[in-house]
């Protein structure tokens, strides 16, 4: 009779110990692999949408403007003239799209004359 009371009270409850660790994997998932996947993702196309003439950031902050590419590397020339070959994986901003103009909408005066 004892043995059984101390069986009973040693042994877990599988659905008491199932349903935090199921919520800890979904909640590690949306705030950890997830945004990262995406990052990844956002990423690529990034790099893919590339052309020459665009003008990029490096990963080190290094300003240029891209004059040959291959499928690894590109070929950026910096502001002194000087060419740089950097991987793909080091840039980090289209400085071209981040430069373009922003559009205003026009200001629509309420007020009566």
């Amino acid at each position: 009779m004892i043995s059984t009371i101390i069986l009973r009270a040693g042994s877990p409850d599988m659905l008491g110990t199932l349903v935090p660790m199921v919520l800890i994997m979904v909640v590690f998932y949306f705030f950890m692999i997830r945004p990262q996947v995406k990052k990844a993702k956002d990423h690529k196309k990034l790099v893919s949408e590339l052309k020459k003439g665009d003008k990029i950031v490096t990963t080190a902050g290094i300003h240029g403007r891209i004059v040959d590419m291959n499928e690894t590397t590109f070929l950026i020339e910096v502001e002194s003239g000087a060419k740089i070959r950097f991987d793909k994986t080091a840039v980090s901003l289209d400085a071209t799209k981040a430069a373009a103009p922003k559009v205003e909408t026009p200001k629509i005066d309420t007020t009566k004359a």
